[in-house]
């Protein structure tokens, strides 16, 4: 029975890694291309499979921590095979559906089907800071029911959402807008500071410990369902930015 939360965990790590082989075989799907230049194109479907499997890591790794505690099975070898699978699920996946996207968006412009490996590797970031993030929780003794630093899985879940949204919207100026190479390279270096950060942030569990947190958590459910009916897959970053703003509102309230 104790093994019973360290097998959800590999399966967490299983999901990563096949997210990671979809992402590594993908190719844009090119509609139109003039000499060197890409002019428009469709983010290939593998690649949205890629971030469909990190969606299931993420369903996976709250499974695993709501198992242990119901069977209570918790160990440290438990804490170390999820902080392991993480780094890969949503650390280095999103690290490589982040470099497929801006070598994608490097295509649509005058030979940037050439354009050098050193203009991608900033996607690595996401990686770095995730495990950084990771190991630094390991060793921490005060983060029960608040975070130092967005959890890796958060950062993950924006980062998948990216292909799910160029799928499936239809709006062309929304798709332009995240497609840009500056605006992926300010995505991570802004997720890459989030999760290395000393930002307290609200752990994403109910408990009759949490105080004041509850309500935070009951606005941000609130936000995810509507959203999600309005905007469809566009609710992940935007429940993102909520909880990063309801966890900086929080941590003034606790200080005052």
């Amino acid at each position: 029975m104790k093994q019973i939360p360290n097998i959800f965990t590999l399966l967490n790590l299983v999901a990563g890694v096949i997210a990671i082989i979809f992402a590594l075989q993908t190719d844009a799907v090119f509609l139109s291309q003039n000499e060197n230049l890409i002019t428009s194109f469709n983010i290939p479907e593998k690649l949205t499979w890629a971030s469909v499997c990190i969606l299931i890591a993420a369903g996976i790794d709250f499974l695993d921590g709501f198992v242990a505690r119901l069977l209570n099975a918790t160990s440290e070898l438990g804490k170390q095979l999820d902080s392991l699978s993480d780094v890969v699920s949503f650390g280095v996946a999103p690290s490589v559906i982040m470099y497929q996207l801006l070598r994608m968006s490097y295509a649509t412009q005058p030979d940037g089907l050439y354009i050098s490996i050193v203009y991608l590797l900033p996607a690595v970031l996401i990686a770095c800071a995730g495990a950084y993030r990771l190991g630094r929780f390991n060793i921490a003794t005060d983060q029960q029911y608040s975070f130092r630093g967005v959890p890796i899985p958060a950062a993950g879940l924006f980062v998948a959402s990216l292909p799910l949204i160029l799928h499936f919207s239809n709006n062309s100026a929304l798709n332009q807008f995240i497609i840009d190479k500056w605006v992926l390279y300010g995505v991570v270096l802004v997720l890459s500071y989030l999760m290395i950060s000393n930002l307290r942030m609200i752990a994403l569990k109910f408990s009759g410990k949490a105080g004041k947190e509850g309500k935070w958590l009951i606005a941000l459910a609130v936000i995810a369902i509507v959203s999600a009916v309005f905007l469809q897959w566009l609710a992940i970053p935007v429940v993102f930015i909520f909880y990063v703003i309801f966890s900086i509102l929080n941590s003034k309230s606790n200080h005052q």
